[in-house]
């Protein structure tokens, strides 16, 4: 598939491949052994990615990622599902998740997946995009507020992990302004 959008530091943008199924894995499973961005405390398989993949492709959904044209490998993903279990009520609602490899944090990665999932969104015709965000996690909440994410929420203490209770913050961007339909 050909790239959405090149960068100037050397990565490229484009529609996940299975072939990208074990760097995002590694990704993955590095953030849940070192950090609260994920509220999970056993390291994922390949067949649990593979699965989630297979879904957001089977809804219609897009997952990107961020590939090092140096032959770096997955640098970054982002994906979106459905809100609250996809219930009828929450259709025009999708929250995403957006995670970068450690040593490519910081040069704009996460914000460009995110700011091409919004465009993403807007094309399905979705109406929300939410974000859950460990409430330590400063950078990630900074880059959401720069992409027009507003704070809406404080769950305290609704994840555990490293043995201490974890606070997520809910943000959200309006996509449009149309009625319901």
């Amino acid at each position: 598939m050909s790239p959405l959008l090149g960068h100037p530091a050397g990565w490229v943008l484009r529609m996940a491949e299975d072939a990208d199924l074990p760097g995002i894995l590694t990704i993955v499973n590095d953030i849940i052994a070192t950090s609260t961005a994920i509220y999970h405390d056993q390291p994922e398989t390949l067949a649990q990615r593979r699965l989630w993949l297979e879904k957001r492709r089977e809804w219609g959904y897009p997952v990107l990622v961020a590939d090092c044209l140096r032959g770096g490998g997955v640098i970054g993903f982002a994906a979106f599902s459905d809100f609250r279990n996809g219930w009828d009520g929450f259709r025009h609602t999708v929250e995403h998740s957006v995670h970068v490899r450690g040593d490519a944090r910081g040069r704009g990665v996460g914000q460009t997946l995110v700011g091409t999932l919004i465009d993403q969104a807007q094309a399905l015709g979705k109406h929300v995009l939410v974000a859950s965000v460990d409430a330590d996690n400063a950078p990630s909440l900074r880059m959401h507020e720069k992409l027009g994410f507003v704070r809406v929420g404080l769950l305290p203490q609704v994840g555990c992990k490293f043995g201490r209770w974890l606070d997520m913050v809910l943000l959200q961007r309006v996509l449009d302004h149309a009625p319901p339909r």
